[in-house]
């Protein structure tokens, strides 16, 4: 991999802030290494550049505010003398981790379902494995202020899921996300049983409390993040973590949620990357099971209450390994699909519906594609729409 790549995305997550739409914009239409000599006025922009910046985010419905490429250098400028990607990675290096960008071979390919919102890099400590797909993937989040009741829910599902080989991933915090973190490094049988995603940089471990786990976590799985060493885990950047959380899975659970948790964020992530989301029930007088309640009752999470029917929401190969007879059926029904048709297919949600705009990202097929299939798969009783949105029908479950 080139050197000077990994330095100017090392530079870029320094200057840019998570999700800052206009640097991910230049960054797609301009290259890493123009865009970061463009961002920090070593090289200026052109008006043709300009107008593919404006065009991409217009695309991507982030043209509200946009003031041009000099508004948007005027802001990162501030950051410009604090640039020095040869010290991060020296320190990255120095704790035994390093940094994978986009380029990598082993970069996990499911967060470029995130398009423009996609890191521009990833800032890791711990095994450097390749990430496991979606239907390995399993995201545990929930309250910091976890019950009892909670705490037991989530020991059990993430011990048994790392039992069978599946990645947990959480956020590193008190509460759910330790539970989950901590079983699945007691039951753990792959290289990589569990991942932190942190707000903060990976060489200062938060919360201070949680320090001893997220340090097994590095010895055991990997803790990443997508700022460099040295950054401070802001309000903000726990946010915009979350859309990492539930790309990286194919299926996110929420165990105990209030009702305006942070865990409702990773939840509305999946939802809108068409991922599975899952809930789990518990009694109507707890304040820490409202939030599950809401995404139960509003259709955007399935209830759930052990780690077998959080599997079966995974793949269409995890549900069918509890039923051969229905799997046969399945594969019948399938049958003569092309693989666009079956890519579709694979991208359409279980329970709450999506747009076509959301499809087209996670097939990654163009918007004439996506309706053809879509129209095809409907007259084989494969998907269903009411108002506009898709999903699949029972008959493809």
């Amino acid at each position: 991999m080139s050197k000077e790549l990994v330095l100017a995305r090392a530079s870029l997550s320094r200057l840019m802030e998570p999700q800052d739409a206009a640097g991910m914009a230049l960054v797609r239409v301009a290259g890493p290494c123009v865009a970061l000599q463009i961002a920090t006025g070593k090289k200026p922009s052109d008006p043709g550049l300009e107008k593919d910046v404006a065009m991409l985010l217009d695309e991507h419905n982030h043209l509200s505010g946009w003031q041009g490429l000099s508004s948007a250098i005027k802001r990162w400028a501030a950051r410009v003398p604090d640039l020095a990607p040869e010290r991060d990675l020296n320190t990255i290096e120095r704790l035994g981790g390093g940094v994978l960008i986009p380029e990598d071979e082993i970069w996990p390919e499911q967060l470029r379902d995130l398009d423009i919102h996609e890191p521009l890099c990833l800032w890791w400590r711990g095994n450097r494995e390749q990430f496991p797909d979606l239907e390995n993937t399993v995201a545990v989040v929930g309250s910091r202020d976890s019950t009892s009741y909670g705490a037991s829910v989530t020991a059990e599902i993430s011990h048994a899921l790392a039992s069978r080989g599946y990645c947990v991933v959480s956020g590193g915090a008190y509460g759910i996300d330790a539970h989950a973190h901590r079983a699945a490094l007691a039951a753990g049988r792959s290289a990589l049983p569990t991942v932190a995603v942190l707000a903060g940089g990976v060489d200062r471990f938060y919360p201070a409390g949680n320090e001893d786990l997220l340090r097994a976590i590095s010895r055991q799985g990997a803790v990443i993040a997508e700022v460099p060493p040295g950054s401070a885990p802001t309000r903000y950047r726990f946010l915009q973590r979350n859309r990492l959380i539930a790309a990286l899975s194919g299926a996110t659970v929420v165990v105990e949620a209030r009702w305006r948790s942070g865990a409702l964020n990773t939840a509305h992530h999946a939802e809108s990357l068409g991922r599975a989301v899952a809930a789990v029930p518990g009694s109507v007088h707890s304040a820490n099971s409202a939030g599950c309640h809401r995404l139960i009752r509003d259709g955007g999470a399935v209830l759930t209450t052990d780690a077998a029917e959080v599997i079966e929401l995974l793949s269409p190969s995890g549900r069918d390994s509890a039923d051969p007879q229905r799997a046969l059926a399945q594969s019948r029904v399938q049958d003569g699909l092309s693989l666009e048709d079956l890519i579709i297919l694979d991208a359409l949600p279980l329970r709450a519906g999506t747009s076509i705009e959301k499809l087209c990202i996670v097939a990654g097929l163009e918007a004439t594609g996506v309706r053809a299939g879509l129209g095809r798969l409907q007259l084989l009783g494969l998907a269903e729409t009411n108002n506009g949105l898709w999903k699949r029908s029972k008959a493809s479950q």
